[in-house]
């Protein structure tokens, strides 16, 4: 799906549809990390399994991951082309209830334009939210997170450098309505764990669909 973001510049959206029989009437938009595009193993793993699970899906590039460029646009930059691909998913989608969300930065753009205003969003899934710099736990990202009063799940790892749920959950409590926080254990920014702990990448990414499918038909009903 070709996205316009301006006169001279567009991004690439992916749809993962719903099996027919399974929808549920509900679209999730996912942005990608900053280190890594809408194609990466991460991201189409989750658009898949969440597909399979009832959702649509839409993933996208940002435009600088369009374009090549390794270095993330400024926030206002990255924040107009999500806008951009809320408005075309709505259109296409027009039906079905949204949310919207992503990985690492994916996410934490998708916070900061529903604290901007989103008409009719239903709630926001973060995958490794950003909440400060790694070694930087006094650069907090979240003072925004207040003005958004919509339903957000967090799926943060246990040892997210990033971030630990620790760390999160004194900020999700003040949060109204409250948000569901789900704990990766022992899971890194992107919900890795040692290979001696003999935990499969599938069977954390499915328990973590898993949940997200809960919460989300928890949220629609």
């Amino acid at each position: 799906m070709k996205v316009v973001i301006n006169d001279g510049e567009a991004v690439t959206a992916t749809v993962y549809r719903a099996p027919k029989s399974k929808r549920c009437g509900a679209t999730l938009v996912l942005g990608h990390g900053a280190g890594a595009n809408q194609h990466s193993d991460f991201m189409v793993r989750f658009a898949v399994g969440l597909a399979a699970r009832g959702l649509t899906v839409v993933t996208f590039n940002f435009l600088y991951t369009e374009q090549g460029r390794k270095a993330p646009d400024r926030a206002a930059k990255l924040e107009a082309c999500y806008r951009a691909v809320i408005a075309a998913t709505r259109k296409k989608f027009a039906a079905d209830k949204l949310f919207i969300g992503g990985k690492s930065m994916g996410g934490r753009i998708a916070s900061q334009v529903a604290a901007a205003g989103v008409e009719d969003l239903c709630g926001l899934v973060f995958l490794g939210y950003p909440l400060h710099p790694p070694g930087k736990p006094d650069e907090l990202r979240a003072a925004h997170l207040a003005a958004i009063h919509k339903p957000m799940f967090f799926a943060q790892g246990e040892r997210d450098p990033f971030g630990t749920p620790e760390e999160l959950q004194p900020l999700l409590k003040k949060l109204k309505p409250a948000a569901h926080l789900y704990v990766i254990a022992a899971g890194d920014h992107s919900f890795a764990v040692a290979k001696k702990l003999a935990v499969s990448t599938a069977q954390i990414y499915n328990a973590a669909q898993d949940e997200i499918t809960r919460w989300l038909h928890t949220i629609m009903e």
